[in-house]
């Protein structure tokens, strides 16, 4: 089974409006699948779909290689944080969990005290009802509530929205746990794009309902990776004196600048040659393009935050 979920031409539509558009997406077992897009791009429509919450107006998809009715049953190994966690306010964390496990045939006693542990709220006073949590400390419980069940996958929707910097690295070490130590494969979405830059193993970009693009972690770093910008005043004779160097394939940038991808290592070298040359060198340092920065030239412009 080389993926986990797997959608085919995933569409939902509402009226005249497609919220998803033929969406194809492929998450691997085992992976932390980022799905970004702006608010309202679609991504929650696709989560709820594919965790069985909203029937596809057209289209598919598999679940660990079922299809149909098998892929049915397989849902009961998905767990899912879709917006705001669903609690009893003047319930614990315990009782919540403990509610849920019986719900689902399990006993509560075996599982509901690890599953605070691996949320970080096994110190949660018992007498303390979830209205009076930090907005942090109900998103784990949520976490923990899709964990019920052992699942094989969770779904959440930007559980990190709304947090301070603090719950977020809480949040994302906890991920990267249920990973590493627990082999979940976890799809989430979220705007907060540097945070899901230090995560992912993969992502997949949403735009007014499309799929533009999936990619590796790997891929991310390849595709932005490391530039060199060399602003002068005759950006013209700077290329020559690049090329002389053996230094081709330079872009130019909108300002008039030039973007290099190899010989970063020769700055120094660079900037004497260019200087020697007799043009005026006003810029030259080495630049890192972030997830949110490739995201943006992808969708063409700000998203929403």
């Amino acid at each position: 089974m080389e993926y986990i979920l797997e959608t085919h031409g995933l569409t939902k539509i509402y009226g005249q409006k497609a919220a998803a558009k033929d969406v194809d997406l492929h998450v691997k077992e085992g992976q932390i699948y980022g799905l970004i897009g702006r608010n309202g791009a679609g991504k929650t429509t696709i989560m709820r779909m594919i965790s069985g919450l909203s029937r596809p107006t057209s289209g598919s998809y598999s679940l660990f290689g079922k299809t149909g009715l098998e892929m049915r049953k397989m849902l009961r190994n998905v767990g899912v944080l879709i917006e705001h966690p669903g609690l009893y306010p003047k319930l614990s964390a315990y009782e919540n969990l403990k509610i849920k496990c019986i719900g689902m045939g399990i006993r509560p006693d075996g599982c509901v005290p690890e599953l605070l542990r691996i949320v970080g709220l096994e110190n949660t006073d018992r007498k303390k009802g979830a209205a009076s949590y930090s907005l942090g400390m109900r998103q784990r419980l949520g976490i923990a509530l899709a964990l019920v069940g052992d699942p094989k996958m969770i779904i959440l929707d930007e559980p990190i929205n709304g947090l301070d910097p603090q719950g977020i690295a809480e949040v994302r070490e906890m991920l990267g746990r249920l990973r590493d130590e627990k082999g979940i494969t976890v799809m989430v979405s979220s705007h907060i794009l540097d945070e899901l830059s230090k995560i992912a193993d993969a992502y997949g970009i949403i735009h007014e309902g499309e799929l533009l693009d999936e990619f590796s972690a790997e891929e991310l770093h390849r595709r932005c990776g490391q530039s060199l910008i060399v602003r002068t005043d005759d950006p013209a004779a700077a290329l020559r004196v690049l090329e002389q160097m053996g230094i081709r394939g330079a872009d130019h940038e909108p300002d008039g600048s030039l973007l290099l991808r190899e010989g970063l290592e020769r700055t120094k070298e660079i900037s004497r040659a260019i200087v020697g040359a007799g043009i005026g060198l006003e810029e030259i340092y080495l630049r890192t393009r972030t997830l949110e920065e490739y995201y943006l030239g992808m969708t063409g412009g700000a998203h929403n935050a």
